[in-house]
């Protein structure tokens, strides 16, 4: 039985630990693929083109943005941001899984254009343990730490537009959680009825 594969959307505040989920996921999860984000801003030490992003002009970038082949973008701090349209469906289309760790807002963007991606937002214990892990970052003053604050409540609140959650209090379960939530998916009958249907069809 030929399925297609799945959109996982992982999101949530800053420091609440989405991307070492991640990254812990699809250590264990080789089969999945990660979707490698496009953006106009500089490569930092140590990136490397087509590894941490694949990186462009601003000019080549709003053309993409033009010729609709992104299926989410976002412009940050003077810098674009976006997921490739054609290389997520054609994964998707053959049967691969394929993973985006993306801001709340092109999480919605994903959804309005591919209806089957399953969102899944990252929770921190609290707020109190996320401000904690973003003072011991030692890279912002007291003003900025409080706007991240803000931010993350306002965030949190969007979780309504989700399909599940994960609560980062224990980095394994985490993990666990994010591949049972896959594992679910993938046995849904609404997502993969006609395909079961017709397969056993073929067989008479």
């Amino acid at each position: 039985m030929k399925r297609k594969g799945l959109l996982i959307v992982v999101s949530g505040p800053s420091g609440a630990g989405k991307g070492t989920i991640c990254k812990d996921f699809l250590e264990l999860n080789k089969d999945v693929l990660i979707s490698i984000s496009t953006t106009t801003r500089k490569p930092r030490e140590g990136e490397q083109e087509g590894i941490s992003y694949h990186f462009t002009t601003k000019d080549h970038f709003e053309s993409l943005v033009r010729e609709n082949a992104l299926l989410e973008y976002v412009h940050v701090f003077d810098n674009y941001y976006g997921t490739p349209k054609d290389w997520v469906l054609s994964r998707l289309e053959e049967g691969k899984d394929v993973l985006l760790e993306i801001e709340i807002v092109g999480a919605m963007k994903v959804k309005e254009k591919y209806s089957d991606a399953v969102l899944v937002f990252v929770l921190p214990p609290s707020i109190k343990e996320l401000k904690n892990r973003i003072v011991n970052r030692g890279t912002e003053n007291l003003d900025q730490i409080e706007k991240r604050m803000e931010r993350a409540l306002e965030e949190i609140r969007t979780i309504e537009k989700y399909d599940y959650f994960i609560l980062n209090d224990n980095l394994a379960k985490a993990v666990n959680d994010l591949e049972a939530i896959v594992a679910a998916e993938k046995s849904k009958v609404s997502r993969y009825s006609m395909e079961i249907v017709k397969s056993y069809e073929e067989e008479k």
